[in-house]
């Protein structure tokens, strides 16, 4: 059960966007590395997925490269191992609360934004599995436009499709997610880690923190 003693008021209405990182603020992105990985062991070895799963996310867990021994033990290139990682379709769930929030965005006319790294094909089929893409109004995806974040012109393209002038944007990576938007004027969110983020090290990048921290979105209140 979520404690709801930080709840985060919203007001929205056609004049406010609610934009949004993607990996590790939508969704956990070890769900789809363990995706990715189940999609491969089951084109290597069909008859011993399960073992080889098992295996090759030890070797993940434990710093090591599960792709080396992938590529040393079955007749796969890495390319085609890459390839096979990046472009499968995952089975993904939204955060608690994701949908909820984004349902009554839509409903108070507001608008909602994606704002992520990555490639365009993998990217995309993350926000179709999670079911959010028919919701939003604008993704900015970094090989698509050219650059990564924090770079502001990933935040100045999203601005100028959407045209509000209210802007809140939620992310994960102090390193990066929150730098452009602060500068900007929007409202910044930031998701605490739940344990299983990719990118783990916030504390060393405080001075780039967000106004406000949520630890799930059970706690956002749409108005």
């Amino acid at each position: 059960m979520t404690v709801k003693f930080w709840c985060m008021d919203i007001a929205i209405d056609e004049h406010t966007a609610l934009v949004f990182d993607l990996d590790d603020t939508l969704y956990n992105e070890l769900d789809y590395l363990k995706s990715a990985y189940w999609e491969i062991c089951f084109y290597c070895n069909p008859d011993k997925a399960k073992e080889l799963y098992h295996l090759i996310f030890s070797l993940y867990r434990s710093d090591q490269n599960p792709f080396k021994y992938i590529t040393e033990k079955y007749e796969i290139s890495l390319p085609e191992l890459i390839s096979n990682y990046r472009n499968h379709v995952p089975k993904l769930n939204p955060f608690p609360g994701v949908l909820k929030v984004f349902q009554e965005v839509k409903q108070k006319k507001g608008k909602l934004g994606v704002i992520t790294d990555g490639r365009v094909i993998t990217q995309t089929n993350k926000l179709k599995s999670l079911g959010l893409l028919k919701y939003i109004d604008y993704v900015v995806i970094s090989e698509d436009i050219g650059s990564e974040k924090p770079h502001r012109k990933n935040y100045e393209a999203m601005m100028d499709k959407l045209n509000a002038e209210r802007y809140y944007y939620f992310g994960d990576n102090f390193k990066k997610d929150f730098i452009a938007p602060l500068k900007m004027g929007w409202h910044t969110v930031g998701l605490i880690d739940n344990g299983k983020n990719i990118h783990h090290n916030s504390y060393a990048y405080l001075e780039n923190k967000p106004e406000h921290l949520i630890q799930s979105f059970e706690e956002i209140i749409i108005r």
